[in-house]
């Protein structure tokens, strides 16, 4: 599969060493990596203010840190936080950030999601997760499908090498429904921003956490949290908010996906659209705002439903933590029990929630 190379093979998207020049170059300001240009803003990398750190992670979770709304990205009112009360999944009441999003993100363009043609470049394309690599989707990678799913069934373009990709509002929503016609088999699926015009998302997660003494895991099928007993049905299925106020989404649900010979592609933010949820990430690739930590430590770039805060996979030196939990979390003295999210590949972000959230 010569023309199939994993994209953290490739120029464009070596993550490990964007992870490394992001934090190396914070000192200038946030640097895009887009492969469309993605508009910037100074306000989408925050210095901590905190100067007193601690190196040593520990498994002490007595240092409880509040969620800093400050840290949100809300310049161009794409974001609003205001305060309310709240009883949270273990009946503590309590006060909440209400955060209420337009759905589309304000501090990085979106898309490019499905080439146009199958002599297209990276450029113009997203990104596809499979097995723990992120491909890039151009023209090679849709040429190949069949290929690369052993499967002759795939044939998504023409004699002319078009790509067959969802135009409209209408194809968008067709075939993004779980019952999906033949008719969209082989399409590219694609929604664009133009069709989020009144959607607003509201998630509410308390200000001071309150860990459990049992923690509560997400199913691997992308629904909400499950555990002894089966899944709770008041549980949330997001697993926590970026600092743009875009949702940390559920695994994409890629069998289903593939099993109506579609591909639903990433945009090189790790993100897509539908019309009910608007954008949203399936991974996290370094665009979205971040907080840089000033002992070296990965980047603070949103919050889990409980309050608690997630952080990039990789530190400063492109470094893994390799101490974390079930739920891919820690603590340390500076930030407390903490997540940190999942390679990109693996289309996912945490895995459990460590506190109570908010019914």
């Amino acid at each position: 599969m010569n023309n199939l190379i994993p994209k953290t093979m490739t120029q464009k998207s070596k993550y490990t060493i964007l992870a490394y020049f992001l934090f190396t170059c914070t000192a200038i300001g946030f640097i895009s990596c887009s492969s469309d240009d993605s508009a910037t803003s100074d306000d989408s990398v925050i210095e901590e203010d905190d100067t007193e750190t601690d190196d040593d992670a520990t498994t002490d979770d007595s240092t409880v840190v509040t969620v800093d709304a400050s840290y949100f990205y809300t310049t161009d009112g794409s974001v609003t936080i205001t305060t309310v009360p709240c009883t949270l999944s273990d009946g503590t009441t309590t006060d909440c950030y209400q955060i209420v999003t337009t759905s589309l993100p304000g501090d990085h363009d979106m898309g490019p999601w499905c080439p146009d043609n199958i002599s297209d470049n990276a450029e113009a394309g997203g990104i596809w997760l499979e097995d723990g690599e992120v491909y890039d989707v151009d023209g090679a990678f849709v040429e190949n499908l069949a290929t690369f799913y052993n499967d002759s069934k795939w044939m998504m373009y023409d004699a002319n090498g078009d790509i067959y990709v969802t135009d409209t509002e209408e194809d968008c929503i067709n075939a993004a429904n779980p019952d999906v016609g033949e008719e969209y088999e082989n399409f590219c699926v694609q929604c664009l921003p133009s069709y989020i015009t009144d959607l607003n998302q509201t998630w509410v997660i308390p200000i001071t956490p309150v860990i459990q003494d049992t923690p509560v895991l997400f199913t691997s099928a992308g629904g909400g949290p499950g555990g002894p007993g089966g899944q709770t049905s008041t549980a949330p299925s997001t697993r926590g908010v970026a600092l743009n106020g875009i949702e940390f989404s559920a695994p994409a649900p890629v069998d289903n996906i593939l099993g109506a010979y579609t591909i639903a592609p990433f945009d090189d933010a790790g993100g897509h659209i539908n019309v009910h949820q608007g954008y949203h990430y399936h991974a996290a690739t370094g665009f979205s705002t971040k907080v840089v930590q000033e002992d070296g430590h990965a980047a603070l770039i949103g919050y889990a439903l409980d309050g608690h805060g997630i952080y990039e996979l990789l530190d400063s030196n492109a470094t893994a933590a390799t101490d974390l939990d079930e739920l891919r979390g820690h603590s340390d003295d500076t930030r407390g029990y903490h997540y940190h999210v999942d390679a990109a590949g693996n289309n996912n972000f945490i895995d459990g929630l460590k506190g109570a959230y908010a019914n």
